[in-house]
């Protein structure tokens, strides 16, 4: 579904690259996360996802056809909710399908099952003030999924959330993933966010990024937490750990 094919990206007055001939690829369905340490690239790698950063060398496919002639493909999801606060939950999560400008009969329709499905149909007239921090990521969740697009990029949507709303605002979102059979890339630096979620971890062991070490994770899906204490999983976690610590020694 998506193909980085020896893709170099150099930030202005940068002295190295941030990208050097990387390729990795992506299955339909998959949930993929990328974790490395802070400022590594990962985001780097979302910009060019979504063409805001125009300037690049190499290829990168969407079912495979390049990027470059297509618009509309990925939903992107950041860090921040960037919710608009004159907004009520229900008219933050309706804008993409506003903006597309589809036929007021379906934006009702879809607009009522993503909230219903997203567990925030009952906060619908709220404002984003009136949230708890994993409420307002469930809305900004909720929003991205009616982008309408099946490849959606999540950027460390969780890593200000307390630890406990955190795993379960994680269970949440696998949740949602099953049902909306979704294609998920997903940034973190926590080794056990991405091992809990994803079908194969690609692991940043390099600055720049020439290539992303890919370590399948060895648990069907659907998932508990109490699986992470098996002994194949706590020697994964260390194995993962080990990596980044490699990257921060470089």
């Amino acid at each position: 579904m998506l193909e980085f094919k020896n893709v170099s990206f150099f930030y202005e007055n940068e002295l190295q690259p941030t990208l050097e001939n990387l390729s990795f690829q992506m299955e339909r369905g998959e949930f993929v996360s990328i974790i490395g340490v802070s400022g590594c690239g990962k985001s780097t790698i979302f910009k060019l996802i979504n063409k805001l950063l125009p300037t690049y060398s190499g290829e990168i496919l969407f079912e495979e056809k390049s990027i470059a002639q297509q618009r509309g493909y990925c939903g992107y999801m950041p860090q921040k909710d960037l919710l608009m606060p004159w907004r009520s939950v229900e008219g933050n999560v309706v804008l993409p399908m506003e903006i597309a400008k589809r036929p007021q009969a379906e934006i009702k329709k879809e607009t009522e099952r993503v909230l219903k499905q997203a567990g925030i149909f009952e906060v619908r007239e709220k404002y984003p003030y009136e949230l708890s921090g994993g409420m307002r990521q469930r809305v900004a969740f909720a929003r991205t999924l009616l982008t309408g697009f099946d490849l959606l990029l999540l950027d460390e949507p969780f890593s200000a959330l307390d630890f406990l709303t955190r795993i379960s605002m994680q269970e949440w979102l696998l949740s949602q993933w099953e049902h909306e059979n979704k294609t998920i890339l997903f940034i973190t630096h926590d080794v056990e966010e991405a091992l809990f979620l994803s079908s194969k971890v690609l692991v940043v062991t390099e600055s720049p990024i020439k290539g992303l070490e890919e370590i399948h994770v060895p648990l069907d899906y659907p998932r508990n937490r109490s699986q992470l204490a098996n002994p194949e999983m706590v020697r994964l976690k260390e194995r993962l750990i080990a990596l980044l610590q490699r990257q921060v020694s470089i």
